[in-house]
């Protein structure tokens, strides 16, 4: 006759489990945010090709669509970052370029705090866009005209970008070293409003985009870890 557990054995068995998923769950979780952060960076990386065979159709020139850009600011107001970095002009007239309207928002954006904030989410006729590109400046915003891409070739981009010398771009080199579209982040500084300072969409840094058509996770220590 088979002997049954006693109470004693069942309640070790149960405290090794959950001790086992204790210790798995978080591995669990990092895992599936890994994929998610693999996932997003592929994305951006299709996004600054469709940037390249634009360019091919315009003369190797940058977009200058900033009249899309007008029109889809709306009535947000900003406090930072002020040019409005959002990417929804982007999704607009890369359309022809890209294989889906869905790829214009990281998977851990989406169902993330950040993802409806007015400075991230952008609503367009071709979806939803929660991608950043800095340096295509709205019109109104008190920005310099060296640190814009709009309507620039790449070439004339590095070389402008080296004369403005500013300190958060540096001296590029090369279309490589410029960036080009970015998860939206939050970064610990004061103009960042409290309640979200040191955000992103994935922890500890940031997928970032180039003009070359690479695309690469980077570390950002403004950031939470």
């Amino acid at each position: 006759m088979r002997r049954a557990f006693t109470l004693i054995e069942l309640l070790v068995v149960i405290a090794i489990i959950a001790i086992l998923a204790a210790i798995l769950f978080p591995v669990f979780a990092r895992a599936k945010e890994a994929a998610k952060k693999t996932v997003c960076v592929s994305t951006i990386r299709q996004i600054v090709q469709a940037n390249l065979l634009y360019g091919n159709d315009a003369d190797d020139l940058l977009p200058d669509r900033r009249d899309v850009k007008r029109d889809l600011r709306g009535s947000a107001t900003w406090s930072w970052p002020p040019s409005d970095p959002r990417g929804g002009w982007a999704a607009v007239i890369f359309a022809p370029y890209v294989k889906s309207r869905d790829m214009w928002s990281c998977p851990s954006v989406s169902g993330s705090s950040m993802a409806h904030l007015p400075t991230v989410e952008q609503t367009t006729t071709e979806g939803v866009s929660r991608f950043w590109l800095w340096r295509f400046d709205r019109m109104d915003a008190n920005t310099i005209e060296l640190d814009n891409l709009w309507g620039k070739s790449p070439e004339t981009a590095v070389s402008d970008l080296q004369a403005a010398n500013n300190p958060t771009v540096g001296q590029p080199q090369s279309p490589s070293d410029i960036e080009f579209i970015v998860d939206p982040y939050f970064p610990k500084i004061n103009p960042v409003p409290a309640e979200i300072r040191g955000l992103a969409v994935h922890v500890g840094g940031r997928n970032r985009g180039f003009l070359d058509g690479h695309a690469k996770w980077q570390r950002d220590a403004r950031l939470n870890p």
